[in-house]
């Protein structure tokens, strides 16, 4: 199979894939709300936030950094992946000791504490997935923890459909959850078949002298964009929280495309940056460019038909016990456009190894947030945690693009943004007009609409596909 061929089906393989797994999570999510009902998803909320936020602080970037390495193929890749798991299982072993340890200073209930308990086991799993998602994304192999995750949130349901049946109540469930997460981690690890624990001293040096920098970018992150979903259970009801968690759930699913989009463009863009002084700069800014109008064409339409139409998104997700998160959902939705900016850019920046003049950008952001999350949690509740994340997600994603516009000295044309941006206006009016319609009336005519004018003003272009398989010296040890 030729290299182009390569990385288009791999990009296909990942674009299905999430596909299916994003229907796979609206689905979990439908069944937990239901199960639980609102004050109960609100403990759920907490007690998987509370691992959230732990377990993102303590990520140090294993994914990014597992991908980088291998692809370099400095190093025997058994040697090498062995090494990173070992680190890996360290660090997350030690996260979620702290994750247990911390739980009882917290004024939640014994429910809460016992759930952090539980759900600890999830998150480790997860976290030991960072390692070989890194190595399948590098050896172009994403068609192997693609079907991972699949079979993880097919595991879910099937768990929470079970339990649920059986009416067993929250924490049970909450061990169903556990329990399923290892679906996806069980399936990597015998796919890869060589996994021994292992320290190579040269290994290990390299690995942590690329690791601390993502790391402290990662701990500023954590605290701008989880902050909210730790601090806001300690100043208004589980009820509340429950709301809250379930229209950001929504958000979450919605952003992971924007994901998944930058995940196979920052190895192009960082290929082709390495190659700008024999190649010129020229297919570095082509790659820029085209990884701005992909985010955008997919996330300002889904920005603007959430906003217009979020309480019956809500209900259809979440149940009609959940018709009062529509508005907080609404009231998020103007984030995904700073999530653009921040999402491309700050990928750009690792692929252009800024990391390091990222971190003020990250640092500021992230005393600011908590200084706000401090002051507004307690007064406005809910609306100050919507007012810190719109700040703190516009502010990141201005400063990382014009971080990132700069190291390239490139910026990109403003025009296809435009047309998006109008063509996902006029959408939104469609949407309004018809909002009396049913949810499933209402997707198809947004999705008619929109794709009608970018058509018209010809944003999409079959060149843009070109472009992202024009990238030279991936790598090709397809497993």
């Amino acid at each position: 199979m030729s290299l182009k061929r390569q990385i288009a089906y791999n990009t296909i393989v990942q674009l299905v894939g999430k596909t299916i797994s994003t229907i796979l999570g609206l689905i979990a999510v439908a069944l937990l709300t239901r199960s639980l009902g609102v004050e109960q998803f609100g403990w759920y909320i907490t007690a998987s936030g509370f691992l959230q936020f732990i377990g993102i602080f303590t990520d140090f970037g294993f994914t990014v950094t597992t991908a980088n390495l291998v692809a370099e193929k400095m190093f025997d890749e058994h040697k090498l992946i062995n090494t990173l798991f070992t680190w890996r299982l360290i660090t997350a072993l030690a996260a979620n000791a702290l994750a247990v340890g911390i739980i009882g200073f917290f004024p939640y209930s014994d429910t809460i504490k016992l759930a952090v308990i539980v759900l600890s086991v999830s998150f480790l799993a997860s976290s030991l997935n960072q390692v070989f998602i890194g190595f399948y994304q590098a050896s172009l192999a994403t068609v192997i923890f693609t079907t991972g995750e699949i079979l993880g949130r097919a595991a879910l349901i099937g768990a929470i459909v079970g339990v649920s049946w059986l009416e067993k109540g929250f924490l049970p469930i909450m061990v169903a959850v556990s329990c399923s997460s290892f679906v996806y981690f069980g399936y990597l690890v015998a796919r890869y078949g060589h996994l021994r624990l292992s320290f190579n001293r040269a290994i290990s040096r390299l690995m942590f002298a690329r690791l601390w920098p993502t790391a402290i970018a990662i701990i500023c992150n954590t605290m701008y964009l989880q902050g909210d979903r730790l601090l806001l259970p300690l100043y208004v009801s589980q009820t509340e929280v429950g709301l809250y968690g379930a229209s950001y759930r929504v958000l979450d699913i919605v952003l992971q495309l924007a994901a998944l989009l930058m995940g196979i463009m920052m190895p192009l863009i960082a290929g082709a940056w390495a190659r700008r002084a024999a190649e010129g700069a020229s297919n570095v800014h082509r790659l820029l460019q085209t990884s701005f109008d992909l985010v955008a064409l997919f996330l300002l339409p889904a920005a603007a038909a959430i906003f217009v139409i979020s309480r019956p998104i809500m209900q259809f997700v979440a149940g009609a016990d959940f018709a009062p998160a529509g508005i907080i959902l609404q009231r998020l939705s103007p984030a995904i456009i700073g999530i653009t900016l921040g999402m491309t850019f700050g990928h750009v920046v690792l692929a252009l190894n800024r990391q390091r003049q990222a971190l003020k950008i990250y640092f500021t952001v992230a005393v600011c947030s908590l200084a706000a999350y401090v002051i507004l949690l307690p007064r406005f509740g809910v609306n100050g945690a919507i007012i810190v994340t719109l700040f703190s997600e516009f502010a990141a994603g201005t400063w990382l693009m014009i971080l990132a516009c700069r190291s390239a000295k490139f910026w990109p044309n403003p025009f296809s943004f435009l047309k998006i941006f109008l063509a996902s206006t006029v959408m939104a009016m469609v949407l309004f007009y018809c909002r009396s319609l049913p949810l499933f009336g209402l997707l198809p005519i947004g999705l008619g609409v929109y794709s009608l004018l970018v058509a018209l003003f010809k944003v999409a272009r079959p060149s843009t596909l070109r472009e992202i398989f024009a990238a030279k010296k991936l790598p090709t040890n397809v497993q």
